[in-house]
């Protein structure tokens, strides 16, 4: 029986992803316009496995070889494989991490499976990314703000309609963390004509994603210490050696604040 929090009637971005994932949760609305996507963007799938890539590539750095034991994970998207927590928890199991989204589903998965280990705490949060306020004050019940946060923003920053609006949604979260946290970002980019026939497919479902250049990407780390490589194809961010990534519209990076 479906939850009646859930509005089957339109699509979900966290349940389109998911099904471009390959997952089972998502619904007959989800799927027409995750194939609807597809048809404008062959490589959208592509996309999406490789910013979970990222993700798991950043959380392993930033717990491991960082040091950093709290995370907040905006957008969290429904739970599958290599989830933050599970991640982060690995390296170090005393790791924190408090996850946000504004779907039902994704919040009633999210309470069902991402389980803490016992060293360390997991919590959910729901808010739209466009309310940090509430997000900093429902992560504070979990996470200690006087100590570095690693803030990872995953294909959220381009549900916000207005790209200033987005700067000013990581400016207000980074300035409510302290000097070495972390900010981690990938979002679709209007680099391709069959990104920007995704985006007007997306529009149409009246689900819009708004696409940004990777110089408004780079423009979320205004300030910050972006690690090597910098601002580039998320498929291309420190790639196993020897492989050949071929970029992607979708861009990524990892920075620290001073």
């Amino acid at each position: 029986m479906t939850d009646p929090e859930i509005d089957v009637t339109r699509p979900s971005s966290a349940r389109v992803w998911n099904y471009l994932l390959g997952g089972k949760d998502n619904f007959a609305v989800d799927r027409q316009l995750g194939e609807a996507l597809r048809t404008a963007n062959p490589g959208i799938a592509e996309i999406a496995r490789a910013q979970r890539r990222f993700l798991i590539q950043a959380v392993t750095l930033i717990a491991g070889e960082v040091g950093i034991r709290q995370f907040l994970d905006i957008g969290t998207g429904l739970p599958t494989a290599d989830n933050t927590h599970e991640v982060a928890q690995r390296v170090a199991p005393d790791s924190r991490i408090v996850y946000v989204d504004n779907d039902p589903l994704v919040l009633t998965h999210a309470r069902a499976l991402l389980k803490s280990s016992p060293e360390g705490a997991t919590a959910y949060v729901d808010s739209r990314v466009e309310d940090p306020e509430r997000i900093l004050a429902e992560a504070a019940r979990t996470l200690d703000f006087s100590r570095p946060v690693a803030l990872t923003m995953i294909g959220i920053l381009g549900n916000v309609a207005d790209y200033a609006e987005a700067r000013a949604i990581v400016t207000r979260l980074l300035a409510a963390v302290p000097s070495g946290s972390y900010l981690v970002v990938s979002d679709g980019t209007s680099t391709s004509e069959q990104s920007v026939e995704s985006q007007r497919v997306a529009s149409r479902s009246g689900h819009p994603y708004n696409l940004r250049s990777p110089e408004e990407i780079a423009g979320y780390f205004e300030g910050l210490e972006v690690l090597a490589p910098g601002v580039v194809p998320t498929s291309q961010w420190r790639p196993a050696p020897g492989s050949v990534q071929a970029p992607l519209d979708v861009y990524c990076a990892v920075g620290r604040k001073p």
